[in-house]
């Protein structure tokens, strides 16, 4: 059968992915890894392990077997099960495929998946488990394995060393990266060069997904408004990007999304149709700064949590404030992905970590924020990822 696949990651690097967790399992006495997404914005442990997304609000559950091949209940018939010896084609490294007609929007379906798993699980006796992403899972079905295997075992939460491992790149994710940030750098100068007054903010961010979806990206968020100058032209979804875009005014846009093989990274520029003010000159210049002062203290070994404290600093002594939101964070296969930088996050720094980098403010008058990705090497990271110049656009 001609592969159906738009981008395959290689073998070997599912492999590296799958020995190097196998190993943390050993050192942790687990026999199995259970993890479920619905999703492919925030849902990558699916996508890590088996190189096959959750998506739609579809169920994906995932057992990772220590000495086994994979488990996977996905949407389908029901008392579908198709045995592949972890030699199929696409379904690489899966043992067993089950299916059953489960929605996350039926609740009397809630407990289809989570009975399945537990059949698994109870079949193969095991001592102890690992759970990947609790609070990505349904109540129903973290209580169904838990009280199922009460008594017989153990279970733990793994996340925390699972996250570890997905956080540092491969050479062969890097290059996805690099796609994904060129990606988005060629979306922003199209859409400068279609953008129009009269065009709805909707207009606008559709005119980005589809010129991406040519460029092969499989899947993102695409944010921004428009308002006149003076006012703030803040981020906003689908459903807030009613208003019409008129000469004189500015947008700001922010470009999520995944590039071909599933990897995020994300930019954001503001466009103005006439000439900027110099409040908003001077605001984008400040976020600028902000950045620059962010990636200096990035480097191997340091907290994540001290960076923060340090641009909370910075920003603090600039009479803006302390950073409410999430301003810097991994990405993967997830939009967001440790390490978060704030002052909740608990990893360290590492060579081989991808970082979306976006300070921002707002004011009464104004949205400033700016947003690009780095790869962390040995001293600190490397060159921006995208190449779109760092200004204020006026067309």
């Amino acid at each position: 059968m001609t592969d159906r696949r738009l981008n395959p990651i290689s073998n070997a690097e599912l492999e590296r992915r799958w020995n190097a967790v196998r190993a943390m399992m050993a050192e942790r006495n687990l026999d199995a890894l259970v993890m479920q997404n619905n999703n492919d914005w925030l849902g990558g442990y699916v996508k890590w392990f088996t190189d096959f997304p959750a998506y739609n609000g579809y169920p994906r559950t995932v057992i990772f077997h220590a000495n086994d091949a994979m488990t996977v209940i996905d949407m389908g018939p029901s008392g579908g099960r198709r045995g592949f010896e972890g030699k199929h084609a696409i379904h690489r490294g899966v043992g067993d495929l089950i299916t059953t007609p489960a929605f996350t929007s039926i609740t009397y379906t809630d407990g289809y998946q989570g009975e399945l798993a537990l059949g698994e699980l109870k079949r193969r006796a095991y001592k102890r488990i690992g759970i990947l992403g609790r609070g990505a899972m349904p109540y129903r079905f973290v209580t169904q394995i838990e009280q199922g295997l009460e008594g017989k075992t153990e279970i733990v939460d793994a996340t925390e060393e699972v996250d570890a491992i997905k956080a540092i790149k491969s050479e062969e994710e890097m290059v996805l990266i690099r796609r994904c940030a060129e990606m988005q750098d060629e979306i922003f100068a199209r859409v400068c060069k279609k953008i129009r007054p009269g065009m709805r903010d909707n207009d606008i961010t559709a005119l980005a997904q589809y010129e991406g979806r040519l460029l092969g990206s499989e899947q993102g968020l695409f944010l921004g408004t428009s308002a006149p100058l003076g006012e703030p032209a803040n981020f906003a979804d689908r459903y807030l990007q009613g208003r019409v875009l008129q000469k004189g005014e500015h947008f700001s846009l922010l470009i999520e999304n995944a590039g071909p093989g599933g990897m995020y990274t994300e930019i954001a520029r503001t466009v103005v149709f006439g000439k900027a003010t110099n409040e908003l000159l001077d605001g984008f210049e400040s976020v600028k700064e902000a950045q620059i002062y962010t990636l200096s203290k990035i480097k191997p070994g340091v907290p994540a949590r001290d960076i923060a404290a340090a641009h909370d600093d910075f920003m603090a002594a600039r009479g803006v404030g302390p950073e409410k939101r999430l301003y810097a964070h991994g990405q993967g296969y997830d939009l967001v992905e440790r390490p978060l930088i704030r002052e909740d996050e608990t990893m360290t720094i590492e060579a081989g970590m991808n970082l979306a980098v976006h300070p921002g403010y707002e004011t009464a008058s104004q949205w400033n924020v700016i947003c690009d990705n780095y790869l962390v090497g040995k001293d600190g990271p490397g060159e921006c990822l995208h190449k779109t110049p760092k200004k204020i656009f006026e067309l």
